[in-house]
């Protein structure tokens, strides 16, 4: 979306994860949505600032895409497990595992299959292949960890 509109990607991230807080609050609870709220927002200021601080000179977009897909697999996994989301089809994916036993991981990769499909008509092919490497480590690491814990408590 950030390509689409020009918009930055930090402001983006935080507007497009509204109607997900919103779904969270009511299918979680105010004690996960508020932890979900100060994560996105940490994302969202991190993802602003952060080349304001770090410049990364040199890396193969393949290992970055490898890397950067297990990082950001295992802060999921840790979100999750403590009560917590980036929002987003997170807090879908969590939902659907509460509600219908699927698998968090795998309803997260569909979903993330179908953004990147969507993607091609936005950015280059080989961009969009290092986007679906990552993809696809982020979700094999929820995939292969993730396990349904009890539901979080109302309050």
């Amino acid at each position: 979306m950030s390509y689409a509109t020009g918009w930055p990607l930090g402001w983006t991230l935080l507007i497009v994860n509204l109607p997900f807080i919103a779904f969270a609050w009511r299918a979680f609870g105010p004690r996960f949505t508020w932890k979900t709220i100060i994560v996105v927002a940490g994302l969202s200021l991190c993802v602003e600032g952060l080349g304001r601080v770090l410049s990364v000179h040199s890396a193969h977009p393949l290992f970055a895409a490898i890397a950067g897909g297990l990082l950001i697999g295992v802060g999921l996994l840790m979100l999750f497990r403590h009560g917590a989301s980036l929002g987003g089809f997170g807090v879908l994916a969590l939902f659907l595992q509460r509600r219908r036993g699927w698998s968090a991981g795998t309803v997260q990769m569909m979903c993330d299959a179908a953004i990147v499909a969507a993607a091609f008509a936005l950015v280059e092919p080989s961009r969009v292949a290092y986007s679906i490497v990552a993809a696809v480590m982020v979700n094999l690491v929820l995939v292969w960890n993730h396990r349904p814990v009890p539901a979080p408590t109302q309050g």
